[in-house]
């Protein structure tokens, strides 16, 4: 198992109303609206994020818009932060569900 999927399960674990699931191929947390609110992808995690929080994460060095595949364009609200930001993926998962959850 990866860091990062390590952090991912620990992450998930520390949030009782997410639940594990798969988006992509990839494990992700989803709120209980059905609505995905995180996911581990490589050795980031990408965070549904709005307002404040997104621009907190696109001002940290190497965040950006996530981009699943080089062919498609990039997922609007969908911020891809790289594990050298780990101490920040609590944070953002939070935000990242408690937003979901009102879509």
């Amino acid at each position: 198992m990866t860091r990062t999927e390590e952090l991912f399960h620990q992450i998930a674990e520390s949030l009782p109303d997410g639940k594990k699931s798969k988006m992509f191929g990839a494990i992700c947390v989803k709120a209980p609206n059905g609505k995905a609110a995180f996911m581990a992808w490589k050795d980031n995690m990408v965070f549904k994020l709005e307002g404040d929080a997104q621009k907190e994460a696109l001002s940290l060095d190497g965040c950006e818009v996530f981009k699943p595949m080089e062919e498609r364009p990039p997922m609007g609200g969908w911020i891809r932060v790289p594990v050298d930001y780990e101490t920040k993926w609590p944070a953002f998962a939070k935000q990242a569900l408690d937003y979901v959850k009102t879509l």
